[in-house]
């Protein structure tokens, strides 16, 4: 058997993955393994190390990092697998491929010969968890356990220890399906408001009549952006059908055949979609003069969607049952599914969904409240987009597919592990920013939108006697038009109030409403107001 070290032809390209080496440095860590090994995999921020000192140890330059040349590790595999895992973000799609590629000799010699090392066993436990296989080594002997990630760096599990490594497992999922979130200084903000007590004591603080008018005005905003993020303009029956299947978020267990219950409640007609996990491939995109295919995003194989959509479910239970932070679990959890994309359509709305049966399941909103998370992400699009476009673009340089006679797409190669392991920090920072818009400002203008709304009204009924439905479209008109009713509707809608009841009405209307800030969460009302949608 042959023990002998991998040794790395490591001259350095002049480019890797695009991006120009910079002058003077050589790749080291994931980059040199990837580039040595020929491994498929995209490096997010190659590492290097340069010829010269570097200040601070480290810099970023050209979408590199940068590190100082006492950093230099070698030219051997253990010694660039020892610096990605000592000094480098855990990539655990690199991590998985660059140990397939290496002989199971050299890391089984690697772990006689250091079974104590801290970076040793973990790669060892790496190795094991990820691939599935045994390497012919003894158990570590008695010696205190490591992190499987570093708590200081990752959000992270309760973690067990395995005792064949002595490694705490903390990962946040399972071998064949797990997300990472990085510990930023952004997410350590978010996580310590406490948005969901706070949530509670603004709900707390309001009467219960009012509550539930704001939660079920909430999620018809929620309803009308989902379909908008779509570029739909959906009829009253589909936002009901939104409403529904948000509302039972959380009543039953996170399982397949729940996520495809979901999925049918979403989707009106379904004669047209296949009514399960797809059958056949399903991309993003647009398509030629011919109608042929031209992929921004190529979703996971037909044949890989069960195993992938399993291991997610049961990485969502872990994370739930060591009570991650709901809001992190609700990224991980619904971003990893809209990157598999295992229906034929609606990916999106049940993506968008799942945020909600998280943060319902976990207690993290108010009773019968829901954060109109999908109104804060049509009022920041162009973030969205960009958050998922950073995960999914650069896999597509590792997906092989040709076009079908059917004007779909096929995939060539496999490609489960791209979707199974994934970074999820900038999804939940996303999330986060997104719930704490919907506690600190949406919820509270709603509640105050609604005092004000049930003052004009009071006030209204003591100049004129009218209709509620009649004095609400007056309120809605006078606002929408600067604070005065215009002379189409005053003629159109109420022709038999005088000039002098109308300046007393306008009066009220802009007494009532001074100083108050539109939330966005409204921006869908006017559109709707034409459609008959003004009740309150």
């Amino acid at each position: 058997m042959d023990f002998r070290p991998i040794h790395l032809d490591l001259k350095s390209p002049s480019s890797f993955q695009d991006r120009l080496v910079p002058t003077g440095a050589q790749l080291a860590g994931w980059a040199a393994l990837v580039q040595a090994l020929g491994i498929q995999a995209p490096v997010r921020q190659p590492g290097c190390v340069s010829e010269k000192h570097v200040r601070g140890s480290h810099r970023e330059e050209g979408g590199f990092r940068i590190f100082d040349k006492r950093y230099q590790p070698g030219d051997q595999f253990i010694d660039h697998l020892t610096f990605g895992l000592r000094h480098e973000p855990v990539d655990l799609l690199i991590l998985k491929r660059v140990l397939e590629a290496a002989p199971k000799a050299v890391l089984e010699e690697s772990i006689r010969s250091t079974p104590t090392g801290v970076q040793t066993r973990r790669a060892w436990f790496f190795y094991e968890t990820l691939t599935g296989q045994m390497l012919d080594v003894d158990d570590a002997p008695n010696v205190k356990a490591v992190d499987a990630l570093d708590p200081k760096a990752y959000f992270t599990g309760k973690g067990e220890i395995s005792r064949r490594h002595k490694v705490r497992d903390n990962l946040l999922g399972i071998g064949d399906w797990c997300p990472i979130i990085r510990r930023t200084e952004r997410l350590e903000e978010f996580t310590a408001l406490d948005l969901a007590q706070r949530a509670a004591e603004a709900v707390g603080r309001t009467g219960q009549h009012l509550v539930t008018r704001a939660a079920s005005f909430m999620l018809l905003a929620d309803s009308h952006a989902s379909f908008e993020i779509e570029g739909e303009r959906a009829p009253r029956s589909r936002l009901e059908r939104w409403g529904k299947a948000v509302l039972q978020a959380g009543k039953n267990s996170l399982t397949l055949e729940e996520t495809v219950r979901l999925h049918n409640v979403l989707i009106e007609d379904m004669r047209f979609v296949f009514p399960g996990l797809c059958p056949d491939g399903v991309f993003l995109g647009e398509r030629d003069h011919l109608s042929e295919p031209l992929p921004e995003f190529i979703g996971a194989r037909p044949e890989d969607l069960d195993i992938l959509c399993t291991g997610l479910l049961s990485a969502n239970n872990r994370m739930r049952d060591d009570g991650l932070d709901p809001v992190l679990q609700a990224a991980a959890t619904a971003f990893g599914f809209v990157y598999v994309h295992p229906f034929q359509d609606g990916n999106g709305r049940v993506h968008r969904c799942l945020i909600h049966h998280v943060l319902a399941e976990r207690k993290y909103t108010p009773p019968g409240m829901v954060f109109p998370v999908s109104s804060v992400m049509l009022d920041r699009i162009d973030e969205y987009r960009t958050t998922l476009q950073a995960h999914s673009a650069p896999l597509m340089n590792f997906i092989e597919w040709r076009p079908t006679a059917e004007h779909n797409v096929e995939v060539l190669n496999d490609t489960a592990d791209l979707y199974r392991y994934f970074d999820c920090t900038e999804a939940a920072e996303f999330l986060y920013a997104c719930v704490q818009r919907t506690v600190e400002h949406d919820l509270p203008k709603e509640i105050d939108y609604l005092r004000r709304h049930d003052e004009a009204m009071t006030r209204i009924m003591e100049i004129v006697d009218m209709p509620d439905r009649l004095a609400q479209n007056l309120i809605l008109f006078i606002r929408q038009n600067d604070g005065s009713l215009s002379k189409r509707k005053h003629e159109e809608y109420f022709p038999v109030l005088t000039d002098d009841e109308v300046q007393k009405l306008e009066n009220i209307v802009q007494d009532v409403f001074e100083g108050f800030d539109e939330p966005a969460t409204r921006g869908w009302e006017n559109d709707a107001a034409k459609r008959n949608f003004t009740g309150v």
